[in-house]
């Protein structure tokens, strides 16, 4: 069975959210659905997308495991981003917590060193 995975977060200013996102993922998005939607495709078939839906934002929460990610602290930290949290579980695997202007949180973890 083939899987895709769209992963939606609400936002309440559509504009200052689009440009956060795109520093924080270091790109424009993959593409712009509607004057009020863009999605990034993080790998294929896996895509990461914000939406002005102010009744709805700051709620999201997602975590995107990534293969280097100390390559990605590295790219966000260049673009002036820090994560709010950073934290390292019982089994070793980090984890680097980004929340956006409206308090959507966006992590990025990675395997044990």
């Amino acid at each position: 069975m083939a899987l895709d995975l769209f992963a939606g977060i609400p936002v309440n200013d559509y504009p200052a959210a689009l440009a956060w996102y795109e520093k924080l993922l270091g790109s424009p998005p993959t593409f712009v659905a509607s004057d009020s939607e863009a999605v990034w495709e993080l790998a294929e078939h896996r895509s990461l997308a914000i939406e002005h839906r102010p009744e709805h934002a700051g709620h999201a929460l997602h975590t995107v495991f990534v293969d280097d990610l100390d390559a990605l602290l590295a790219e966000t930290a260049e673009r002036r981003l820090q994560p709010a949290r950073r934290e390292t579980y019982s089994n070793g695997v980090r984890k680097a917590t980004y929340v956006d202007p409206d308090g959507n949180e966006i992590g990025f973890g990675g395997a044990p060193l």
